[in-house]
């Protein structure tokens, strides 16, 4: 009589061929980019494989230079995705990200469901949750289950706008920022940190009245080094 072991090792290779195909570099199109499908929480599929890492053929067009990213077209004849692409100077930022992953994994699974049920269903909005703390430093924001950072903590326009403040001062004290002679523009600070240009506006403006920045032209804004 076989043994269990025996009877069940044919099972092996399978799991083991799937977990290797995933592992694979796999050439793809556009349009199966846009087709694809998710499968549950192993990630996407193409063809019914379960993929992780592409690789992807096109022209680049439609360059987009800003002072803190540059976005661009990737066309493949089949169809074109818009890619971002972040300078990092200081790989102290690497660390810096990983540590704020942890954060948001750790506040979402743990520190979110506690504050949930203390609220007795209503959530709390913390402000060091889905706020900027450095974390637009290579480029892109984090985001937590809230759909509204703001929406909870600040009642009025100037607690919305002494809310936003820090995130504002983080921003432009960047180095890519700090050394652009013409500084940021509003709309490039709103885009970055998610928040609305109207609020970045009158953010920008009450920090102005304090001295904190200081336009340039064009509604471009630098920090006031001290």
């Amino acid at each position: 009589m076989p043994s269990q072991a025996t009877q069940t090792a044919p099972d092996r290779p399978s799991s083991s061929s799937k977990n290797s195909d995933a592992r694979c570099l796999t050439p793809v199109t556009v349009k199966q980019l846009k087709d694809l499908s998710k499968v549950g929480e192993s990630g996407i599929s193409i063809d019914g494989v379960d993929v992780n890492n592409i690789v992807l053929v096109g022209i680049i067009s439609k360059i987009d230079n800003a002072v803190s990213d540059c976005t661009f077209r990737v066309d493949d004849g089949t169809g074109w995705v818009e890619c971002t692409k972040w300078p990092i100077t200081d790989f102290n930022e690497i660390a810096h990200h990983f540590l704020e992953c942890i954060y948001v994994h750790l506040y979402n699974t743990k520190l979110r469901p506690r504050m949930t049920n203390a609220t007795d269903g209503m959530t709390a909005q913390p402000q060091v949750a889905n706020s900027y703390s450095g974390n637009h430093i290579m480029g892109y924001s984090y985001q937590t289950n809230s759909t509204n950072q703001f929406s909870n903590q600040y009642n009025t326009d100037e607690e919305q706008i002494r809310g936003i403040s820090s995130m504002v001062l983080q921003y432009l004290r960047r180095p890519a920022c700090l050394a652009s002679e013409m500084g940021v523009s509003s709309d490039i600070v709103a885009r970055e940190l998610n928040v609305s240009v109207d609020k970045v506006r009158k953010t920008l403006d009450f920090l102005a009245s304090e001295g904190l920045v200081y336009t340039t032209t064009d509604d471009h804004y630098k920090f006031t080094d001290a």
